[in-house]
């Protein structure tokens, strides 16, 4: 398996990750996904491990932790082997609180996201969108405060604009925070708009891809 630098960290992660959206099979969105439970997830994942595959991605959305509570059972006695990956922001109840990226939201779904896995910290934790709604300094410095903590390796976003990235690498840049090593996006031969300006832009400032769907289904 070929590994490479993740963005301008010192992080190495494998070309190739397995992500666990699948996993769960929770409500009828995911189970048009799959419906993967323990035993099978435990199977998936000793083979990725034979293959070199070490990077596991999930998210707290995912069939409404399920899949989070499915990946630490299958990864259970395997920590030192693997790179977890997990995201936050989407909504997950109808509480007010419940969503968005306030310090209050990520702090609450890093600690929901550790218990569920199992491990004492997460190797890249991504914002799962942009949340217009709170300030980028206060997301940024509670991600950083979550990296001094110890509960977090490496700061990500996901389906960020380049703007929204751009503004969040300055504010990082001028507060000395933890900055984004990586930005996951949809990239495909049937999508390749990531080309026009996020591509660029993570080439210029170092930032990595992890993408996700990179085969499209297609009828």
């Amino acid at each position: 398996m070929e590994y490479r630098q993740l963005g301008g960290s010192g992080l190495r992660v494998p070309v190739l990750s397995f992500g666990t959206a699948t996993f769960g099979g929770g409500n009828d969105f995911f189970k048009a996904w799959g419906s993967t439970q323990v035993e099978e997830a435990t199977r998936m994942v000793n083979l990725c491990l034979d293959a070199g595959v070490t990077l596991f991605d999930t998210a707290n959305v995912y069939s409404t932790v399920a899949a989070e509570e499915i990946l630490g059972k299958a990864i259970a006695g395997l920590r030192n082997k693997v790179l977890v990956s997990t995201k936050a922001t989407f909504p997950m109840s109808a509480e007010m609180n419940d969503f968005g990226s306030s310090r209050f939201n990520l702090i609450k779904s890093c600690e929901g996201s550790l218990q569920r896995l199992g491990i004492d910290h997460i190797d890249i934790y991504h914002l799962h969108g942009f949340d217009a709604n709170t300030p980028v300094e206060e997301a940024l410095r509670a991600l950083d405060s979550l990296v001094q903590a110890g509960k977090i390796r490496y700061i990500a976003c996901s389906n960020f604009s380049g703007w929204h990235l751009m503004k969040s690498l300055s504010v990082s840049e001028r507060y000395g925070w933890s900055r984004y090593v990586a930005q996951q996006s949809y990239y495909s031969l049937l999508n390749r708009d990531f080309e026009w300006e996020l591509m660029p832009l993570g080439i210029d400032q170092k930032v990595g891809t992890i993408v996700w769907s990179p085969w499209p289904a297609v009828n």
